[in-house]
This record gives C-alpha cells, sequence and structure tokens, in this order.
C-alpha cells in the first residue's frame, strides 16, 4: 500500500509540474509541498533538482492538528 501511495503521489506531482517545466527556477527563499511519507518528500526534492527548479532540499518533519498527522514539508 505504501508503495503504491508513493507511486501515486509521485506521479500526481511530475503531471502537475510538467506544466511549468520550461519556467525559471523559482527565486524564493523556501518552496514548500507537504507529504504524508518521508519517502515522498524526498522524491519531491530530487525531482525538482533533477528538473532544475532548486540546488537542493530539506524535509522537515511537523506536525499538524495537535499531532495528529505527521507531515513532511
Amino acid at each position: 500500500m505504501g508503495k503504491a501511495r508513493s507511486l501515486a503521489v509521485t506521479a500526481a506531482l511530475a503531471a502537475g509540474l510538467t506544466l511549468s517545466v520550461g519556467a525559471a527556477p523559482a527565486q524564493a527563499d523556501s518552496i514548500r509541498y507537504v507529504y504524508y511519507l518521508y519517502s515522498d518528500c524526498v522524491n519531491g526534492g530530487n525531482l525538482g533538482i533533477q528538473w532544475g527548479w532548486w540546488t537542493n532540499y530539506n524535509c522537515v518533519y511537523t506536525e499538524a492538528y495537535g499531532g495528529k498527522y505527521a507531515l513532511w514539508a
């Protein structure tokens, strides 16, 4: 189940981001995406590097709704 979910999130991320492939890299201090799985955060960060959108990334653990949900940003 985890691998299928990871692949689905990665596919959705790729489908949504392909619309901006020709765009210049973002010039913000930080770009945030929120993931339920650490592996999805790493995959998203690596895709951003591979596509030239940023040069590094950092997956930070956080909790939402009083600790009910564990998220990676």
